[in-house]
């Protein structure tokens, strides 16, 4: 005896929002902003085992990878923070309509995209 109707909404059945693909992306670039904080303490921590170890990391950011890495973790911060921002006016109780709720989450993915390519570019003209 199978019952064929869920008693939530199942992924065949809903539909996907902007605020619901937010909410996971928000999670998601949490847990990696905290390996990468991590990551970052471990290269700092190379600088006590001397200068061929540091070196090695050096040449890795200095990697198309390395630059890809760098550019995933601006874009991860900025999305984070951005993502926070829209947290906190909700805890404060506005943008809970839809069409604000939809347009703040635009707000979130595009300016966070936006923000990465202006810090690039002003990473490539400083050094």
């Amino acid at each position: 005896m199978t019952d064929k109707n869920p008693l939530s909404p199942h992924i065949q059945i809903y539909n996907w929002h902007i605020s619901s693909l937010i909410s996971i992306c928000h999670r998601i670039t949490g847990i990696i902003n905290i390996i990468i904080i991590s990551l970052v303490c471990f290269w700092v921590a190379f600088l006590l085992l001397g200068n061929s170890s540091y070196e090695f990391i050096q040449n890795f950011f200095e990697s198309y990878f390395g630059k890809f890495f760098i550019l995933g973790t601006v874009w991860s911060f900025l999305f984070q923070i951005l993502s926070e921002v829209r947290h906190i006016f909700w805890d404060l109780g506005f943008g809970f309509e839809l069409k604000t709720s939809n347009i703040t989450g635009l707000i979130v993915i595009f300016g966070s995209v936006v923000l990465t390519v202006i810090i690039f570019i002003l990473g490539r003209n400083l050094l």
